[in-house]
């Protein structure tokens, strides 16, 4: 039985978070068992789950709230429980915190994984700045490493570590994201949609996912139809400057606001057209799982990569175009593009290898193999 720590985990269960979870159910847990570190002393999305399913889940406190404290709860932690693992797996946006693999590697943990799942800085430019000064060092503290995409690859190593990089794709598990008319029925009901096309979403409410521009497409394409509304799934930072936007547009009455969600495969079944023009996305989890569910699915050009396409009614467009374009590209798919059946999902994803089972099985002999 070989043991892996795993970096990446936080209370809000997002793309991240996502990833990991699909892996770690159907890793063959008599060979390989994760235990997991978390930069927060609050639960972690999926706590419960994983303890129940033997992983042990650590917690520091945040760098950001005590600075002092947090190294010290690092030293320790490395310090008493280094030689238990034979790699660390670090999943992260980006580079500005390299501290988990500095320790591993000071405490002699051999294999030392550093996984990039983001393909652009989504945070301060101090941060930015701290990515780039630990991008061309990072061979010194990993070794080796991992990427979702190539554009995250990419972002995140320069150009001699980009010829040892392997793509892990974020495959997803087909059964959890398959259509079902009754969900859509009960959320439609609930929510009073019947009567409407819903443009659905589902991401952390940030710049990263653009949803201010997604309510802003909406104003427009609601001067051309006016049966059209759109449910946002998630919370986030913006949300105060979403609602008031909408405000100012008059779609307050046309845009859902419904917090972080656990039946993410239902609100997929009571969408009609998946919206995720993303300004940047290290792959983008969320659109396959649109895609699982038969949705047709719109996607920015620029901000998501080309692998996440899968399905014939998943189509790109520019974010060089006004909104009052995407509003005509959308009203254009909504009198064209419509769901699929589940049997052509399905040979689309083996054949794309973003299917969990497949994916799960590579993913563990790799990991095996290593350690």
């Amino acid at each position: 039985m070989k043991r892996i720590l795993v970096f990446g985990m936080n209370e809000n269960p997002g793309g991240v978070e996502s990833f990991i979870m699909n892996y770690f159910r159907e890793f063959n847990r008599e060979k390989l068992v994760l235990d997991f570190l978390c930069n927060s002393n609050a639960k972690i999305a999926y706590e419960d789950e994983l303890i129940s399913k033997g992983a042990r889940v650590f917690h520091v406190t945040a760098r950001s709230k005590n600075p002092i404290r947090y190294y010290w709860e690092m030293y320790k932690f490395f310090k008493n429980h280094a030689a238990n693992y034979q790699a660390i797996w670090v999943n992260i946006n980006s580079l500005a915190n390299i501290d988990y693999l500095k320790f591993a590697r000071y405490f002699c943990i051999p294999i030392r994984i550093v996984h990039s799942h983001n393909s652009q800085n989504m945070d301060t430019k101090l941060r930015e700045r701290l990515h780039n000064h630990n991008r061309d060092r990072i061979e010194k503290w990993a070794t080796d490493f991992w990427a979702c995409s190539h554009e995250a690859a990419k972002w995140f190593y320069n150009e001699e570590t980009i010829g040892r990089v392997k793509i892990i794709p974020n495959a997803i598990n087909m059964d959890a994201s398959i259509f079902s008319s009754e969900a859509r029925d009960k959320i439609r009901t609930a929510y009073k949609l019947d009567n409407k096309f819903v443009l659905g979403h589902v991401g952390r409410l940030h710049f990263q996912k653009n949803q201010g521009f997604m309510i802003r497409v909406l104003a427009k394409l609601f001067e051309i139809r006016n049966d059209v509304c759109l449910v946002l799934v998630g919370q986030g930072e913006d949300l105060d400057k979403l609602k008031l936007l909408a405000e100012e547009l008059s779609v307050q009455n046309k845009v859902y606001f419904v917090g972080v969600q656990s039946n993410i495969s239902e609100w997929l079944s009571a969408f009609d057209l998946f919206f995720f023009p993303s300004n940047f996305e290290g792959l983008g989890i969320a659109a396959l799982e649109a895609q699982v569910n038969g949705l047709p699915t719109l996607l920015s050009e620029e901000g998501v990569p080309k692998e996440v396409k899968i399905n014939d009614n998943t189509f790109f467009y520019s974010l060089k175009e006004s909104e009052e374009s995407w509003a005509k590209f959308l009203d254009e798919m909504i009198h064209t593009t419509t769901r699929l059946n589940y049997e052509d999902i399905r040979d689309n994803f083996e054949k794309s290898g973003y299917d969990i089972k497949v994916a799960a099985q590579n993913l563990e002999k790799q990991l095996l193999e290593l350690v």
